[in-house]
């Protein structure tokens, strides 16, 4: 995308990206103004002080059309819906509209890796840049996790490697922007509150592929129906992850077995992840598309197996917290989606007590019918879907209500037997009752502590 000497600038929201992308444009000298919906009373007094020495104009407590209306080019923050008026209002004047991938598409000089899916993004986009940097390559990882991407542009860019979590958000309004490698994982019902159709959301995460050429890579989640079922690729090698022999990288008992050739290469390789921290099954596919996306960059299989081996996965996915009395608490917090808890319960074998609940994205809760039936034997439930959960799900096991989450730690410890497993696997959001995911999922571990301590007689 081209930037202009001249033109209107106007940046929508100012979460972590819409601030990227102030201070980039800004860096290069062009005009930038700034519409947030908060108040100024919500909003850290430094930002603002922050705007005002930069000489950046900016409207608060809403989006107005007087403010917007004279924009060349609106750049939303990636958690602002397209939908608000302002936006329909500028899609029917023609004002052009554009995310941050738009802006950094056409300005790498190094290979790109982009990672999406519903469920496994940050592992894999982490693992990936683990990997990578345990064969020695200096590498830049962030997009939706971590440095934003406009702030790693507007510096040094001294990396070999640039790896990012892309989240259907991002992409929807992502121009040219075009990733050397594009992985897409899986794909479930989510953000439905957002997209408004799932048809919506698949496009949004299609668009990874969109400017794909003869050059690039795609590698997909080869196992899932909805990636496979319109599979529009242009890039030039399609790589397939999975469960079947025949697909590039294909699970194992053990691991993760690599089969065919990249770009004339042939790869016969197999990698044990027995001792590692990526031995469930959701790891093991999240470690057979990282292995895949590093291995077409030349990465060596034996620097790939010390990289595994010393990987730890981000907090709140799959964590053991503890064992006590043989039975286990996982905390799988981040499990916001329909997709995400169906992967928890097929990876915990047939004795669960689910911890479910809490803000509705628009899910289908009767898709998680099959897997509750096969995998949980109780079901604990909090938060504002208690209801909705219960009469979706309740014909099917046992339900419990509790207001918080350490009354349903209690509540699920009681009832557990030993070779149960205890897993908060929420499948909504956390907003209801908890400042993020990664908020819930520290209450939970703090309950499961306090009930070990109270077991040991420490209190």
């Amino acid at each position: 995308m081209e930037l202009e000497q001249g033109k209107q600038y106007i940046i929508i929201g100012l979460g972590a990206s819409g601030m990227a992308a102030i201070r980039y444009l800004h860096g290069l000298g062009l005009n930038v103004s700034v519409s947030e919906f908060r108040s100024s009373g919500r909003i850290d007094a430094s930002e603002l002080e922050g705007l005002r020495q930069l000489g950046i104009p900016f409207e608060t407590g809403g989006h107005t059309w007087d403010f917007i209306k004279k924009a060349d080019l609106i750049i939303p923050s990636p958690g602002v819906s397209l939908t608000i008026p302002v936006l329909e209002k500028a899609r029917e004047e023609g004002i052009a509209i554009a995310g941050e991938l738009a802006l950094a598409a056409g300005r790498f000089s190094v290979p790109v890796i982009g990672v999406t899916g519903s469920n496994g993004k940050t592992t894999v986009t982490s693992l990936v840049g683990h990997l990578l940097r345990a064969d020695g390559h200096k590498v830049f990882v962030g997009g939706n996790i971590g440095t934003p991407l406009l702030d790693y542009l507007q510096g040094e860019r001294d990396a070999e490697v640039v790896v990012l979590e892309l989240s259907s958000f991002q992409l929807e309004i992502s121009g040219d922007f075009r990733p050397d490698i594009g992985l897409f994982l899986n794909i479930s019902p989510d953000h439905l509150d957002r997209h408004g159709a799932m048809d919506n959301y698949v496009s949004a995460k299609r668009r990874i592929f969109a400017h794909q050429g003869p050059g690039d890579i795609a590698i997909l989640g080869a196992d899932d129906a909805e990636i496979m079922r319109e599979p529009v690729i242009t890039a030039g090698t399609v790589l397939r992850f999975g469960f079947q022999l025949d697909f590039e990288a294909c699970l194992t008992e053990q691991g993760v077995s690599i089969a065919g050739s990249v770009k004339g290469v042939p790869m016969r390789e197999d990698y044990d992840l027995t001792d590692t921290l990526l031995s469930s099954q959701v790891n093991r596919l999240n470690a057979a598309a990282a292995i895949l996306a590093v291995r077409t960059l030349g990465c060596k299989p034996d620097t790939i197996r010390e990289g595994l081996a010393g990987y730890t996965p981000p907090e709140h996915r799959m964590v053991l917290v503890r064992e006590m009395d043989g039975v286990r608490y996982v905390d799988d917090s981040k499990a916001t989606n329909i997709g995400a808890v169906a992967a928890a319960l097929s990876s915990s074998g047939n004795q669960v007590i689910l911890i479910g609940g809490g803000r509705d994205k628009g899910s289908d809760f009767a898709l998680l019918r099959p897997f509750v039936e096969k995998h949980v034997k109780g079901l604990v439930l909090i938060g504002e879907s208690a209801d909705r959960m219960e009469e979706v799900l309740g014909s099917l096991v046992r339900v419990y209500r509790a207001e918080l989450l350490e009354e349903a730690v209690k509540m699920a410890a009681e009832t557990a037997q030993p070779g149960d497993t205890v897993l908060l696997s929420p499948g909504c959001a956390s907003f209801d009752m908890f400042t993020s995911y990664a908020h819930r999922g520290q209450v939970f571990q703090e309950a499961v502590l306090r009930l070990y301590k109270v077991n040991q007689g420490y209190c």
